[in-house]
């Protein structure tokens, strides 16, 4: 089949890599044109996108990326992987909103297009297929299909693959739902058919709210047990032996990433335009993790303090800058807020992470450095944020000062743990 994978990101490049790897003819489309010449050049900026897997596509005829909307035309399916993201508390669905006109002009009968972008329950027949019928001048249902399957990329992840982690689909009706199901049946080893596409968008936006209202309970514990002289870190440990009824979080200096600090607020802001009622248990949830960074610094304040430092002027090294465990992704990291704040306080702050391209600066805004043992050394407070596996965690344990460890990884007389 000719397929269309619009948006060339982190979610629609492995899909447009995978179908062309099972023998579809794949355009990818982006409207970034320094990313369609990377990939164009077989250069992935994916980390679960090798680059020889991306080449081999390239040579093998299957895949084809460009910026260029003409070369969308004769489509048979689109699958729309553009950003979502929040703006002011509401999502900024222009990225959609753009897409789907692009679309349209090429949408044929028989064709069929499907949403994979996160967002929240009804806009896949709200908003993308009025905007696809105005477009095209067809009738979704009768002249063309459509659907919704949310994204589950989770990079960097060893245990669940692309194509190994079950994909949710959905259709308009029965014959869309027959025709997303068979295409994604060939890319992915299990999918799980929903009834419609509101379905399929509260089940995406379920998954992460379930995951940002439990770290925001053992975030919030956390900021609670020290003062009460409990190792919080301990207790989730015991209770995480229970075998049932208990599923094991742990504390941080904050969410980020693409997803959990934003989809649960999509959810959020449509029940408040569709119900006039807040969803309080998101609101709070993101008001803690909001203040966790806050908190991750009056920790440091307080250890300096300890030791006879004030903050200004003193050295502190961040250490590990990405959102998530051994990747490469700043976005929305918990580690900007920190050094913003530490800095706001007059404290000569660095950062290091072995993941993350020299060159990509555009979201810390501060020194970078390498963890030496010298670094390690000069640094009146060490903060560990991330604890990637590239780290030398005994050397850090030897040569820090003072050490605030937001992971549980570390031990020692100048150890505090979060």
């Amino acid at each position: 089949m000719q397929i269309v994978v619009a948006g060339q990101g982190y979610v629609g490049l492995p899909l447009a890599v995978r179908a062309a790897e099972v023998g579809h003819h794949v355009i990818g489309y982006d409207v970034d044109a320094h990313r369609i010449r990377a990939v164009a050049a077989g250069q992935s900026y994916v980390e679960d996108v090798a680059s020889a897997r991306l080449r081999a596509v390239l040579d093998s005829g299957n895949y084809a990326a460009t910026t260029e909307a003409a070369a969308l035309a004769g489509f048979d399916i689109a699958v729309i992987t553009v950003p979502t993201p929040l703006r002011d508390g509401a999502p900024d669905l222009t990225y959609i909103e753009t897409c789907a006109r692009t679309l349209g002009e090429h949408l044929r009968p028989g064709a069929t297009v499907v949403l994979e972008s996160t967002t929240y329950p009804g806009c896949t027949e709200e908003l993308l297929l009025p905007i696809l019928e105005k477009a095209s001048g067809l009738r979704a249902g009768e002249d063309f299909l459509a659907g919704f399957s949310p994204e589950r990329i989770a990079p960097g992840n060893k245990r669940w693959s692309f194509d190994g982690t079950p994909k949710v689909v959905s259709g308009i009706d029965a014959r869309s739902l027959e025709v997303i199901k068979g295409f994604y049946d060939g890319i992915f080893q299990t999918t799980v058919p929903v009834s419609g596409p509101k379905v399929a968008e509260l089940a995406k936006l379920l998954e992460n709210t379930f995951r940002l209202v439990n770290i925001s309970l053992v975030n919030e514990l956390a900021t609670l047990a020290a003062p009460l002289g409990v190792n919080v870190w301990e207790a989730i440990d015991a209770a995480a032996t229970k075998p049932f009824g208990f599923t094991r979080f742990t504390p941080g200096p904050g969410v980020g990433g693409h997803c959990l600090p934003v989809d649960p607020l999509f959810l959020s802001w449509k029940i408040e335009q569709e119900l006039g009622g807040p969803f309080r248990f998101v609101d709070l949830a993101d008001d803690v993790n909001r203040h966790m960074p806050g908190y991750v610094v009056q920790r440091v304040v307080d250890g300096l303090d300890k030791r006879g430092l004030p903050v200004k002027g003193s050295r502190i090294l961040l250490l590990g800058l990405t959102y998530k465990y051994n990747a490469t992704d700043l976005r929305n990291s918990p580690s900007a807020r920190v050094a913003e704040l530490l800095i706001g306080l007059g404290a000569e702050v660095r950062g290091a992470d072995p993941n993350v391209q020299e060159s990509d600066t555009s979201k810390l805004n501060v020194p970078r450095v390498d963890a030496s043992p010298q670094e390690v050394a000069a640094a009146d407070a060490v903060v560990l944020l991330m604890d990637h596996s590239r780290f030398d965690l005994a050397m850090i344990e030897k040569n820090a000062p003072y050490v605030l460890d937001c992971r549980n990884r570390l031990s020692g007389a100048n150890v505090e743990t979060l």
